[in-house]
């Protein structure tokens, strides 16, 4: 048993830091299409949207960690809204960095996974990703959420796994297309909303009373964070 363990373990090792061929590029613009067909028609979206409310909420539970506060939960709806709960001062930099890092989740997340498939780390970023959904069911409180982690997780434990490498790629190049296309679409979501009186309570808006900074600038802060990764998120992605 001893034995088979100090075998497997270094060929576990390897294969999670060893580099992978990089797809050819129309593998590449074939997962571009494919994430542009998901974010764009509203139908779609819908559905999609999911995924990065999974994000979303994972960025405000996160930085919550960092920041010291304690975290108490985090719930997903069907309806692609969710909540994430913690406990600490009411104002404060912890609290202004847990409610700021809701929107540009998403698209950081989208700029890293940009970055190790880059460098050809197809499986290091599969396996990121799926120790993150893990980390995160221990904290979600409700069973539509608990059914959407479980069933993100398990599908990038089962790519990872049993996929040939080929396949993990193009996976991994269309998961990182849709977080990278995905991320922007929500803030225009949000100011549309906000420019019909609506959204009073909003990430932005939160943020303005904690600051005294306008909404439309933290708003102007997401869009930022989201075109730039998507930016440079791309042009890794097409050059790499």
């Amino acid at each position: 048993m001893a034995s088979l363990a100090a075998t497997a373990l270094p060929d576990l090792w390897d294969r999670l830091t060893g580099t992978q061929p990089a797809p050819a590029l129309w593998v590449v613009l074939a997962t571009l299409a494919a994430a542009l067909a998901v974010v764009v028609p509203h139908p779609a979206w819908r559905m999609s949207r999911n995924a990065i409310t999974i994000a979303h909420e994972g960025g405000h539970g996160l930085l919550a960690l960092l920041t010291g506060r304690q975290l108490t939960g985090i719930r997903l709806h069907s309806d692609t809204s969710g909540l994430t709960v913690s406990r600490g001062k009411p104002y404060g930099a912890g609290m202004i960095l847990t409610a700021a890092a809701g929107y540009p989740a998403p698209s950081l997340l989208g700029l890293g996974g940009a970055a190790l498939l880059a460098a050809d780390r197809v499986t290091l970023l599969l396996w990121a990703a799926t120790a993150l959904l893990l980390a995160m069911l221990v904290m979600i409180r409700n069973a539509y959420g608990v059914l959407t982690v479980v069933l993100a997780g398990g599908t990038f434990l089962l790519v990872s796994w049993l996929a040939q490498p080929q396949v993990q790629a193009a996976f991994g190049y269309a998961v990182v297309w849709f977080l990278l296309l995905g991320g922007v679409r929500p803030a225009f979501e949000l100011q549309a909303r906000r420019s019909r009186g609506g959204a009073g309570d909003s990430d932005a808006d939160q943020l303005s009373r904690l600051t005294h900074v306008p909404a439309g600038l933290w708003l102007l802060l997401f869009h930022a964070v989201s075109l730039c990764s998507l930016v440079g998120g791309g042009r890794w992605l097409l050059e790499g």
